[in-house]
């Protein structure tokens, strides 16, 4: 009865084949998204940032942990993604400081 259940979850989530797709697309990314993360400037294009957006919405949380990224640092790739789609005043180029703190 659990299986079933999670069947059921992950068809009306999304399925469980678009977030694996999506995931594989999203691997091919991970050297934006690392350059990303070291100097806050990088070029993760729509398509990227819709595999985010589905990986960060639809799916389970460890699925992109299993590419080595936290939670935290999806919140700040899909924070990135919806800054980067919305439209930018006067067309000016975005760059995106992400809030990062890390402790000790």
């Amino acid at each position: 009865l659990r299986i079933y259940d999670l069947v059921i979850r992950l068809e009306v989530s999304g399925g469980l084949t678009e977030c694996w797709n999506t995931l594989m697309e999203l691997k091919s990314c991970s050297n934006e998204i690392v350059i990303f993360f070291l100097n806050s400037q990088a070029d993760i294009g729509p398509d990227y940032c819709r595999a985010i957006d589905i990986i960060t919405r639809n799916c389970w949380p460890a699925m992109l942990t299993s590419l080595g990224f936290t939670a935290e640092e999806g919140n700040i790739l899909r924070g990135y993604c919806d800054a980067s789609s919305a439209p930018s005043p006067g067309g000016l180029a975005l760059i995106y400081q992400p809030q990062v703190s890390f402790f000790f």
